[in-house]
């Protein structure tokens, strides 16, 4: 007799990572660091999918609102609203990219940063 490896560690498979992300939306908060999200194969599962609500509603709400716009005059509208800080719905830079300060320029953007 075979057994699988599921059943050699004790685990059921995709019932037991489907059970793990049901649990995990059940929270009222979600951790904003990515190593505190699910592990094992319940983090190849995607949030919120057994919901048949749109994004941002249910439990997908959890994860920040449905619709962000942003202007070309640097306004920010949510779900439709201008909101009153668009600071608020802007990330950190990428270490090393494009918008980060402290990124070593190439020379082609030093060249064009001379112009201005």
């Amino acid at each position: 007799m075979t057994t699988s490896s599921d059943e050699q560690t004790g685990d059921d498979g995709p019932e037991a990572a489907r059970e793990e992300m049901r649990a995990f939306e059940a929270r009222d908060e979600l951790p904003s660091d990515p190593s505190e999200w699910p592990d094992g194969k319940a983090k190849f599962l995607t949030f919120g999918h057994e919901s048949d609500e749109p994004y941002g509603e249910g439990p997908t709400a959890k994860l920040g609102p449905g619709t962000v716009e942003r202007g070309a005059d640097g306004t920010v509208m949510v779900n439709g609203e201008q909101v009153d800080n668009p600071e608020d719905y802007k990330g950190d830079p990428i270490p090393g990219g494009p918008t980060d300060p402290e990124a070593e320029r190439t020379p082609a953007e030093q060249q064009r940063f001379e112009r201005r």
